[in-house]
């Protein structure tokens, strides 16, 4: 990377937080690393970060609260669980909460390392586009118009549908898991909000109909997919 992302860190294993810090340095990423829960939302309030890798089991906070706080106050900054916590209520939750992803020690740095570029890439958009068009397929995608263009046509989107699309444009060629969705925009993930959500998506595999490299697949019991040629 030719400019230093600043990352924002809270892990209490001194031994594993100085190797991890380290490694991060040595990649490029300016490091605020600390070792308690209790001052981690007035230290990152008084920062400026582009994502965040947050320890769940922490000393006085736990990491789900300090990442509920951060996303109340930031809703694009990518955060990252890093939890020895492997059990599926603990990745449902994070992923409830607002992450990005969560990764379940130990880990392999190097995984860590593209994860973190794959969720910067994400959040700084396509070049020049300003963080609200995407390019999906044949389409454009603009979040600001809440429209997609082909040539001269032109589909206007609900503010749920454009709200659910975006989510696809961030998650894409990865899985959005149905909850994430489902909380981001419904803020609910009971059974009526999730027949509502499906019909979404059906409304969306329409609007994209005339490029058949647009794909949403829906993974059974876990979210959606979408892939699309550039």
């Amino acid at each position: 990377m030719s400019n230093k992302k600043s990352l924002f860190f809270v892990e209490d294993d001194l031994s594993f937080g100085a190797v991890l810090k380290s490694y991060l340095e040595i990649c490029n990423f300016s490091i605020t690393w600390l070792t308690d829960g209790k001052h981690a939302v007035s230290a990152f309030r008084e920062g400026t970060f582009d994502l965040c890798l947050l320890d769940v089991m922490l000393p006085n906070v736990d990491g789900f609260s300090i990442g509920r706080e951060i996303r109340s106050m930031d809703t694009r900054i990518p955060i990252i669980y890093l939890t020895a916590k492997s059990l599926k209520e603990d990745i449902l939750e994070g992923y409830r909460l607002g992450a990005d992803d969560y990764i379940v020690k130990p880990f392999d740095a190097d995984v860590l390392i593209y994860k973190i570029a794959v969720l910067l890439k994400r959040v700084e958009g396509e070049p020049g586009n300003g963080n609200h068009l995407y390019t999906i397929g044949k389409y454009l995608f603009d979040t600001k118009l809440r429209e997609i263009r082909l040539g001269e046509s032109r589909q206007l989107l609900s503010p749920k549908e454009a709200a659910l699309l975006q989510l696809l444009c961030e998650h894409r060629n990865e899985l959005l898991p149905r909850e994430v969705a489902l909380k981001r925009i419904w803020g609910d993930d009971g059974y009526f909000t999730t027949r509502s959500m499906d019909v979404f998506i059906t409304k969306l595999r329409k609007f994209f109909r005339e490029d058949p490299s647009v794909e949403i697949r829906n993974i059974h019991g876990s979210g959606f997919i979408m892939t699309h040629e550039n």
